[in-house]
C-alpha cells in the first residue's frame, strides 16, 4: 500500500508504522495478514479516489493524505504524490488505477514479509518503511 511510502525521520516513520498497524490489523493479533493488508489497501484507494472514477490522481492522493494526517501531511523530505504514483504507474498515464494500486500493495506486502510467514509484524512494517526511505534517497 502506498500510504506508508515516503515518511521522513525515525519518529515519523515509527508513528506511520504504528498507525498503519492499528489501521490494518483487523483482528488485533499484532500482525497484518495478506488479507488484512489487501483490505486496507482497498480501503485506502477508495478513500483517495474522491470522484469514484477508479483512478487516483496526485491531487486526490494529496487530499487523501491531508484527510488522514492533517494539513501538514507531507514533510519536505517525503516523496511527492506524483512521484509515488510514478513508482507503480505501469501504463505511464500519470494516474493510479485500482489494479495498479492492488498490484503494488501485493508487491509491498511480499517485500515487507521478511520471514515469509504470510504476515507482517510491527518490526517488519517499520523495517519496510525504512527500506523504502533508503531506496528513495539513492
Amino acid at each position: 500500500m502506498l500510504a506508508g511510502a515516503g515518511f521522513a525521520g525515525d519518529a515519523k516513520m515509527a508513528a506511520a508504522s504504528d498507525h498503519e498497524m492499528q489501521m490494518m490489523d483487523a483482528d488485533h493479533d499484532g500482525k497484518i495478514s495478506a488479507a488484512e493488508h489487501a483490505a486496507g489497501a482497498r480501503q485506502m484507494f477508495a478513500m483517495m479516489d474522491a470522484n469514484k472514477d477508479g483512478k487516483v490522481t496526485a491531487a486526490e492522493m494529496d487530499a487523501g493524505q491531508v484527510k488522514m494526517k492533517g494539513e501538514h501531511a507531507r514533510s519536505s523530505h517525503e516523496m511527492s504524490s506524483a512521484d509515488k504514483i510514478k513508482m507503480v504507474d505501469k501504463d505511464g498515464d500519470g494516474v493510479l488505477t485500482a489494479a495498479e494500486h492492488e498490484a503494488a500493495s501485493r508487491e509491498m506486502f511480499a517485500k515487507m514479509d521478511a520471514d515469509h510467514d504470510g504476515s507482517v509484524s510491527a518490526a517488519e512494517l517499520k523495517s519496510g518503511h525504512e527500506k523504502m526511505m533508503s531506496q528513495k534517497s539513492h
